[in-house]
């Protein structure tokens, strides 16, 4: 096969993996971000302690996690076509990854929103500041750094999950391998497919660690974290004024 029957194919496969992977990172990312954001609230010594709550959700997570992207797919088959109306092709596997992605980033956000420091919280809450307030101002923003870095590694896993669900006629890039590459014994283009996927993943993982870093060398924070953190730093200089005294 030569370069100029190569390259539609190839445009074609990219464009569907795109649209399958950015779809289904933003439902990942809409979805499971409450999810971890709940987790934490509901766990014990969060601002909403329920363990009931808590042991449910983490219980679905679990399950979700645990599952293999391959069965994922099958089990939720009958799902999929009531949605799209069809079980094959690009718009179809957008359902799957997106379910498989929903808890897979919600254990992320559980991660990185832990890594708050608590008198941040204890700041707010001592302004009067509810729960709403504090997770806007206060966990979101100080985990911005580690959501960026959690939401790239969301991205790469969906790029996998992609190739894999293009062997059972999802479309993409690992449909093209396939099909092309294993199934008609065209070698070249299947080591093409599988640079192009190499390339995609690095421009990814470079871009998501310089916004991680980026945020980082400017504190991490898009708004009253630098605020929250001299304020704590007054009362404390007050408590230690009044302790003197």
């Amino acid at each position: 096969m030569t370069w100029s029957e190569m390259q539609p194919l190839l445009e074609q496969a990219c464009t569907e993996t795109l649209v399958m992977v950015g779809w289904s990172t933003l439902i990942a990312v809409v979805a499971g971000l409450p999810i971890g954001v709940l987790l934490v609230l509901t766990d014990k010594g969060g601002l909403l302690q329920n363990t009931v709550v808590n042991k449910v959700i983490g219980q679905i997570v679990n399950v979700g996690r645990s599952m293999p992207f391959i069965i994922l797919m099958v089990a939720l088959m009958s799902f999929t076509r009531w949605v799209t109306g069809t079980t094959i092709g690009s718009e179809a596997a957008i359902v799957p990854l997106a379910i498989g992605g929903i808890p897979f980033f919600a254990r992320l956000v559980e991660t990185a929103v832990r890594e708050v420091d608590h008198g941040l919280v204890e700041a707010v809450q001592s302004m009067g500041g509810n729960t709403w307030t504090i997770v806007r101002k206060v966990l979101v923003p100080e985990a911005l750094p580690s959501l960026i870095a959690s939401t790239t590694t969301t991205v790469i896993a969906l790029i996998g999950y992609s190739a894999m669900a293009g062997t059972v006629g999802g479309g993409g890039l690992g449909d093209l391998a396939v099909r092309y590459g294993y199934q008609r014994f065209e070698t070249g283009l299947m080591w093409i497919t599988v640079a192009v996927l190499a390339v995609v993943i690095s421009l990814i993982q470079f871009a998501g660690d310089y916004a991680a870093r980026s945020l980082h060398r400017r504190g991490g924070r898009s708004g009253p974290g630098p605020k929250l953190r001299l304020l704590k730093a007054k009362e404390q200089a007050a408590a230690d004024v009044r302790k003197v005294a």
